[in-house]
């Protein structure tokens, strides 16, 4: 049976090199967690969350799933966005996509990939509600670049509505939902201008 010896080694090596360069964070790290962002992104290997945004452990609460969705029948996702609202009062709940996203482009197409079908079925009601737009776009590219800004606006409408998020803007509590997708070629995050504040901007 492999132990995985090399992880184990290189978690050591790492812990030692962060305990010489700041001996009391891990102290810090162990006594309190206290981030002002919860990431909602995709479970790709390609985009760790805090290392794009260059963060320390400890300062961004994460969520991962394929093609970064957010349904509402999903209790682990809700049950993040809870804890990450009410308990932690997060400030900033992020959802970043990425363009070249595997997820949605086995939800573009008519292939079969057994039973993360049933997933893919969410993004695929996103591509049948777009599907005039995404009909205007002059490539295959285009397309499926269009397709990824697309999935990450429909689930931050679906952040918007979920019951934790209604319920911190109804006791006035300061939440902002933004909507973002990561560049796999060059590392730079593509800011989609959503900054959703209150229930008043929520379309239903």
């Amino acid at each position: 049976m492999r132990t995985l010896k090399s992880l184990l080694d290189k978690n050591k090596a790492w812990a030692e090199k962060i305990n010489a360069e700041d001996p009391e964070f891990f102290t810090r790290l162990s006594s309190l967690q206290n981030p002002k962002y919860l990431w909602i992104g995709c479970a790709d290997s390609r985009v760790p969350a805090t290392e794009i945004v260059d963060m320390k452990p400890g300062e961004i609460f994460v969520h991962r799933n394929i093609a970064n969705v957010v349904v509402h029948t999903d209790l682990n996702c809700l049950s993040v966005i809870q804890y990450a609202v009410d308990v932690l009062k997060v400030e900033h709940i992020i959802v970043c996509g990425h363009y070249d996203c595997g997820g949605v482009k086995a939800a573009m197409s008519k292939d079969s990939f057994g039973l993360i079908d049933n997933w893919l079925g969410h993004i695929k009601d996103v591509y049948r509600n777009n599907k005039k737009k995404l009909l205007t776009c002059k490539t295959e590219k285009e397309r499926f670049d269009k397709m990824c800004e697309l999935n990450v606006i429909e689930q931050v409408g679906n952040v918007c509505r979920t019951t934790a998020v209604q319920s911190a803007w109804k006791r006035g509590q300061e939440l902002c939902i933004h909507g973002w997708l990561y560049h796999l070629d060059d590392g730079i995050i593509h800011d989609m201008d959503i900054c959703v504040t209150g229930l008043d901007e929520v379309t239903e």
